[in-house]
């Protein structure tokens, strides 16, 4: 492990307060950033994500994909948690804090409005960040793909109408060009570019396997990948800063059952992929997979049915700056106890 790596929750650290710090002392240069943005997918995010995500797609066989089938468990596992537990989870929980535990602290409308942002959470499982907790768990490059492939086709049926029945309206309007924008430089594009680079260094290496050609190339993109990672941070805190710092009340209220929606999920797929008896490659990313959230999604149609500066809106933007924090730290307890599974 690397000096960077060793130390990745004190860079986090650190990117967490240079970002609030730069977004309240320049707002217009993160106004700037904000404003390249199309579909409500920031441009400049979406690159570091891409750099993020490379690594790992060069290391998909796809000759070994087809194999993916003889392993359903963990995909069961994925779909299980994604649709049939964590929507109705994150629902009970924001009901409970927002409408019980908190409720002489925030009016009945704007709790209501946090309670829709936490769901609209809820229904979106992650697509691209999926890929960078995978590959810094040493998850099963093949196996990763194939789950959020299914997780992508299930969402364009399924988010609609199980988001209309959580919070209670008819009219939702699925921004497609969020969606669709989304998966094609999150999963498309970077797959194809991996697929391209796999072929050349194979080609390079008499249309043999090219692993030691493909592990070297990642491994000198490893520096690349943990940068792209601290600036999304950055960039993520800094984008919100203004927020954090006039609403600091409110964004902790929030905050708190998001937490333990995160971390009672990932407990929750952990012990059944323990029981399971799936291997760690397949285990931790289908965690993960289960954990995160596809918050582009949640906050686009999070402000198109409430607004830009609704609760709604506020809820998803303390679930984009909650995820990455948390994330790192389950990432840190799935390779601890790697040993649990192999």
């Amino acid at each position: 492990m690397g000096f960077f790596e060793r130390y990745l929750s004190v860079w986090v650290g650190l990117c967490i307060v240079a970002g609030v710090g730069l977004g309240y002392t320049m707002p217009g240069v993160f106004a700037s950033i904000a404003a390249l943005e199309y579909a409500h997918v920031n441009l400049i995010v979406a690159v570091l994500i891409w750099l993020m995500i490379y690594p790992m797609m060069v290391q998909i066989d796809f000759g070994s994909i087809k194999d993916v089938g003889k392993k359903p468990k963990g995909l069961v596992l994925t779909l299980v948690i994604n649709w049939l537990i964590k929507p109705f989870t994150m629902a009970l929980l924001g009901w409970l804090f927002f409408k019980g535990i908190f409720a002489d602290w925030v009016d009945p409308q704007t709790a209501t409005e946090y309670i829709a942002g936490m769901i609209l959470l809820g229904v979106a499982p992650c697509t691209a960040m999926v890929f960078v907790w995978s590959h810094l768990t040493k998850g099963d490059a093949n196996y990763t793909l194939v789950q959020v492939s299914i997780n992508d086709l299930i969402m364009v049926v399924a988010f609609a109408p199980l988001t209309a029945m959580l919070l209670g309206v008819t009219d939702i309007a699925v921004p497609w060009d969020t969606l669709l924008l989304s998966v094609a430089l999150y999963v498309v594009l970077p797959l194809v570019a991996g697929y391209i680079t796999r072929r050349c260094l194979e080609n390079k290496s008499n249309n043999t396997p090219g692993n030691g050609a493909v592990d070297a190339l990642v491994s000198k993109f490893k520096p690349f990948s943990v940068i792209g990672l601290l600036l999304t941070i950055v960039i993520l805190f800094g984008l919100q800063a203004e927020t954090i710092l006039s609403q600091p009340q409110d964004i902790v209220l929030i905050a708190i059952p998001l937490l333990i929606q995160t971390y009672g999920i990932f407990a929750i797929a952990y012990f059944a992929a323990k029981r399971m008896k799936l291997p760690h490659d397949v285990a931790a990313p289908a965690c993960m997979i289960g954990t995160s959230n596809f918050f582009e999604l949640a906050v686009a149609v999070a402000i198109s049915l409430f607004g830009l500066h609704s609760g709604a809106a506020l809820a998803t933007v303390v679930g984009v700056l909650v995820e990455v924090p948390v994330m790192l730290s389950l990432v840190w307890f799935a390779n601890k106890t790697r040993h649990w599974f192999d």
